[in-house]
Order: structure tokens, then sequence, then C-alpha cells
């Protein structure tokens, strides 16, 4: 029989970086490479106890003796979380999905055994598995060259810990945290949306109910966007809103924030574990009879995934471009493409967790794939393609009726270049967004498009005070203050509509939006130009209710009279024509086509509202010069921005207009 190959782990820079070696287990710890591997810690909720494995007496270090429920190294090409995953499986014979592992904290451990023949410098990243109350001893299938015991210790001492140096998840009690959220929630102002609905036909009076409801279907898609386990999340929190105060209070929060982080405080968790949603797992051991299985707690990241939903949890940026530089072209462009997640095989088919001899080999079934949104959201798109469908046979506007039926098709065919054509050319008093945009919340690449969508009543009249703005774009785009060789030849003017918001949906969490320049689709954006679209009942419930109180606290007194709706509106109108002017398109040294968003990656959205604010300010004197727009904008609006800035820095370094503004800051 052939001896089984030694296990090759991937050699990583002092930083914890790959560096594309792989070596042997055996030659990594002999020269004192650094690498990883992973831990996991099975915690017993009821009981407040940890569980250990006994090392097997064969085991060359450390042999006989207790140590953490499952851990091992991550094998060359593996990745942490199916290690953590296929340990457990092999280990002790538990079967756990994705959602049951938390990564509480990456942990360097520098030590000499063996007489000074061993090295080993290794990256562990720690995992915490919550289950509600222990797992029966006879359930476990333990790995006999590993394990030889399993036993359960209670662990304040463990808990204290992490307490200390890991955050607040366990010291927290319950008066302090409904304190927090109170405060929280106490710094958004709600408002009610009652847009006049008298200007609607009877047919597009029925399309909305079928426009309304497709925009609940979308508002789901979204949820599954920002974190694999938050519509899970979502739903147990709603449940049990009504449990308690502290409860309900949780469920406001969230539901403002949809997710379990706060976006005014750069995205830091106000819930923890403890709080999450149970399941029960039924197979994930051998079965023992008046035992139902392993109930626990779905984990929750303390920091919110930087690749959202649209990468595996645990992918990095590393891994995703040596992926994707073996591609050909046209998978490439799908992988960074608005409109595809990024997937790996499940780490649990019984061909990657099957104990046997050469367990240890790298295998490939991590190795990463593309998926278009049509299939990753099937049903939902589906459904969401249906009402709208059924919306555009009752519309009476031919204009709603041709984008409604454009939208439902790329909603299945994963193509939304014709509907976002469509999109521009709306003239109806119905005015819908509906798919997927904006790509804040792709925080690795800035590759990956949000679902969203924004339904409200046209107003004709704010409309046609503001077709001034998107005719200048032109004459903007060769007057911009830098050299000719980075300015477009064919920009279009920007078609403006105001709308009054009745309803939206999707990526509109946290501080709500008051406008918005679409599509992002770079061919669109050069064959076409933009479309904007201006939130007027949005805009004016903000200044009264958060501009202007802002206002009142940061201007000096002798300025406070320039601080008023009309300069403040007219820069927000110029911010979002603004995002159509400028480089989009570019070419590379090399010669290379490419666009400022592929180059810039996740630094793309914040200097690119950093841009649109201050080419907003120079549009407007350039206006002004002109004689477009009367000269006593020349201080107000100046002062309106700045109290405005005010109102955007709150949103903080991790959103993309917080982190905007903080550049602008910084400059000055």
């Amino acid at each position: 029989m052939a001896a089984t190959p030694e296990e090759r782990l991937d050699v990583l820079t002092a930083a914890g970086d790959k560096t594309g070696v792989s070596k042997p287990r055996s030659e990594v710890h002999r020269d004192g490479d650094y690498h990883r591997a992973v831990h996991v810690w099975i915690y017993s909720e009821s009981t407040g106890e940890l569980l250990l494995q006994r090392r097997a007496d064969c085991k060359v270090s450390w042999p006989g003796k207790w140590d953490i429920s499952s851990a091992g190294h991550i094998s060359a090409g593996d990745s942490s979380l199916s290690s953590a995953r296929r340990e457990l499986h092999e280990e002790l014979g538990i079967k756990l999905p994705v959602d049951a592992f938390e990564l509480i904290f990456v942990f360097l451990e520098k030590c000499v055994t063996n007489n000074g023949t061993f090295f080993n410098n290794e990256y562990s990243d720690v995992y915490l598995v919550t289950t509600l109350s222990p797992i029966p001893f006879e359930a476990f299938a333990l790995q006999e060259s590993e394990v030889s015991a399993v036993k359960y210790m209670h662990c304040d001492e463990y808990k204290n810990y992490l307490a200390t140096e890991n955050g607040d998840m366990y010291k927290d009690n319950m008066e302090s945290q409904s304190l927090t959220l109170q405060k929280q929630i106490s710094r958004y102002a709600p408002i009610h949306l009652e847009p006049e609905l008298t200007t609607l036909s009877e047919g597009d009076k029925e399309a909305l109910g079928y426009i309304l409801k497709a925009s609940i279907v979308i508002d789901d898609i979204f949820y599954e966007q920002v974190w694999n386990s938050n519509r899970m999340l979502r739903d147990w929190l709603k449940t049990h809103s009504d449990y308690s105060s502290f409860d309900n209070l949780k469920w406001a929060y969230y539901s403002i924030n949809k997710s379990p982080w706060s976006c005014l405080d750069e995205n830091k968790a106000f819930l923890s574990t403890a709080d999450s949603a149970v399941k029960l797992l039924t197979d994930a051991t051998k079965p023992i009879s008046g035992w139902k299985g392993v109930e626990y707690r779905a984990a929750f990241p303390q920091d919110k995934p930087g690749g959202a939903n649209f990468y595996p949890p645990d992918m990095n940026k590393m891994e995703f471009e040596l992926w994707k530089s073996g591609l050909p072209d046209q998978e490439q462009k799908d992988a960074t493409g608005f409109f595809t997640v990024i997937k790996r095989p499940d780490a649990l088919l019984p061909s990657a967790l099957a104990p046997s001899e050469g367990s240890d080999q790298t295998n490939n079934s991590d190795d990463l794939y593309v998926v278009p949104y049509s299939k990753e959201y099937k049903l939902s798109l589906e459904k969401a393609a249906e009402l709208l469908c059924k919306a555009s046979e009752c519309s009476d506007s031919p204009s709603l009726k041709n984008l409604l039926r454009t939208k439902a098709n790329a909603f299945l065919s994963n193509d939304y270049y014709e509907s976002d054509i469509t999109w521009m050319e709306l003239d109806s008093n119905i005015d819908i967004t509906i798919g997927p945009y904006e790509t804040y919340e792709d925080g690795l690449f800035s590759y990956k498009a949000t679902f969203e969508a924004f339904i409200g009543i046209r107003d004709d009249v704010a409309t046609s005070q503001l077709k001034l703005f998107g005719g200048q774009l032109e004459d903007l785009e060769k007057n911009l203050p830098m050299d000719n060789i980075y300015k477009s030849d064919n920009v279009s003017a920007a078609p403006i509509r105001v709308m009054n918001l009745l309803y939206n949906s999707g990526d509109v969490k946290g501080p709500q939006t008051i406008a918005f320049n679409l599509p992002n689709d770079e061919r669109i954006v050069n064959e076409r130009g933009t479309s904007m679209v201006m939130l007027k009942n949005i805009s004016e419930a903000k200044f009264k209710l958060i501009v202007k109180p802002i206002a009142d606290a940061c201007i000096r007194e002798e300025q406070k009279d320039y601080v008023d709706f009309e300069p403040y509106y007219t820069h927000i109108v110029c911010h979002e024509c603004c995002h159509g002017i400028g480089p989009h398109s570019i070419i590379l040294p090399s010669g290379k086509k490419s666009t400022v968003r592929l180059e810039l990656l996740e630094f793309h959205s914040a200097l690119e509202e950093a841009k649109a604010d201050i080419v907003g300010l120079w549009a407007l004197n350039f206006l002004i010069n002109k004689g477009l727009l009367p000269k006593s904008l020349s201080k107000s609006m100046y002062v309106s921005f700045l109290a405005g800035c005010f109102r955007s820095i709150r949103f903080g370094l991790e959103e993309a207009h917080g982190k905007g503004q903080a550049l602008q800051f910084n400059w000055m």
C-alpha cells in the first residue's frame, strides 16, 4: 500500500499573508515557517461549560493532554472555515453548517518544543460554537488517532477572558444595553409618507399595488445579501419582539439598520450571538435515543463581513485575486461584475469530509466559482418578476408598462442593460426604481450591487424647475479644472426627475437617501449618461428635522441665516449631476481599457462621493458666473453645505458618504 503523502501547508509572511509557497508540514515546523491553523471551542449556553478533548496517547506533541474542543492545521489551498468544519467532523463526528461557527479572534502562537527541533509559528483562527445544552457523550464519534476522550468543564475563567479582551458580548447587562439602544434609536427622526395619489389613473393605482408587493420581495433579497444568516436573524427578532421591552428595542433598531451592525457607529455590532436565532440539527451527530439533536446559536460576527454575503465568509482579497488571475477574460468579467456572487463548494459534501487515511492531503473542495443573481436569488426574482408583469398589464402608462416588462425580464435573464435604458426614459406619474444598483455593501472590492426599490409619485412642477442642471452637463464637463485628456467627449444631458417617496425597500438602511444618480453600468454611462431622481419630501424632512438643528449647534451665529433649504437642495442636485461627469472609462499606461471603479476597488465609493460634493460646489459657482443661478447662492450654498457636512460625517468611516466627508475635512 502506497504511503500517504504528507500534508502540505501554505507558508505565510510574518504578517500572516500567503507567500504563494507551500511545504510539507514537517518542514514548516523544522524551518519555523509561519502557517495557519483553526481552533474550535464548543460552549454549552445552559450550563456555562466548554467541551474539551484529550489528545491521543500516540500524538507526537502533548500526548494524553486535555485540549480545546477541536483543532488542526489549514492545509495548503484550503480555507479557514471549511478546515474548522472538517476538523470538528473528523475528530468528534459532529457535522455543523457554516453559520454555527463564530470567528472570535486570531491568535499568533510562537514557541519552540521537542528540545529545540519543533518551531511553531502559527496563526490560529479561533471559532466558537454555541449550543443550547451539552452534547451527550454517546453522540460523539472520536477519531482514535487524534482523540482519546471528551469532557465538559465550566468556563467562568474563559468567559472573563472574552469579556475583558474580546469585546462586550458577555459583560453588558440588559439595563445598560437597553439604555444604549434607546440612545441609538433616538438619533433617527420618524416621518410619515403620504404622497398625493389623485394624479394616478385607476389602472396605475392597480399597478401600484403589485409594484409595492414586488418591492417587499426585493427587501428579502437585500437582507440575504448583507450576511448569510441575516434573514433568519430578522425573523427571530421579529417573532420575539413582544417578549420584553428589551426585545422590542432590539427589533426596532435592527429594523432601522437591516442588520445587527449600527450604520451610525461605523458598523459596530449592537447585538451578539447571545441574541441570535436558535437552530436545531437532527443529523449533526450519530442518532441518540431520546435526544432530538444539536441546538445551537447561529454564529454572529462582531465585525461586519467586508464581503457581505457576496463572497465566502472566509475568503480574503488575495485568494480572490489569485483565483481570478487564472480565469479566461470573460469569466474574469463575470467574477468582477455587478450581478454575480462568488461561492465555494459545500465543505460538508461526503467526498470532502469522509475520514480517511488521506484526510491530510490538499483537496480542491474550496475552489471558487461564479453564480449569477438570477440563479442565486431565483425564487425571489421569479416572484418579483411575476408581480411586475401583472403591474405592467394593469398600467395605463406605455412608458411604465415598458419599464416593468423589461425589468421583469432582467430579473430572470441577469441582463439589466435594456431595463436600465427604459428606466432612464421613464415618463410616468408613478416613478419606480427597482433592481440591483449600489455597490456600497461590497467592502472588499465594490463590485457587487445590492437590490433596492424606490416607489413614488412624480412631481412635475419640481421636475420642470430642475431641467437647467441636466442640460448643462456637457458644458460642465468641458470646463472641469483638469487636463483635457481625462475629460469625456460624449457626456449626455442628465434627465432629472423629482418625486415624493411613497415606499422604499432593500438597500435603504440607516440614514435615508435624498437623491440618487443611476445607473452605475459604465457601458450606459458612456453611451447615454445617467439619470437622477430627487426625493423631495425626504429632502424637506431631513433639512427640517436634522440639518437645521445641527446648524443651530454648529454654525456661527452670524452665518445661521444663510442656512436655507433652497441652497441645500440645489447643491444636492448638483452633487448627483456631478456623479455623471469626470473620468469613468479610462486607458491604463499598459494600454488596457478599464474603469475608475475597477481600479479604485473598495476606495471608489468614498472617493466618488467626495468628488461629487466638491465638484458640485464648483459647478454651482460655474453656473452662478454664467448668470444661470442667482448670485445670492454664492454665500448660502457654502454655509448650507457645511451644515450638511456635519450631518454626513455622523455616518462614520465605514460608510461611503461619511468617509468621503472625512476626506474633505482632512484635506481642509
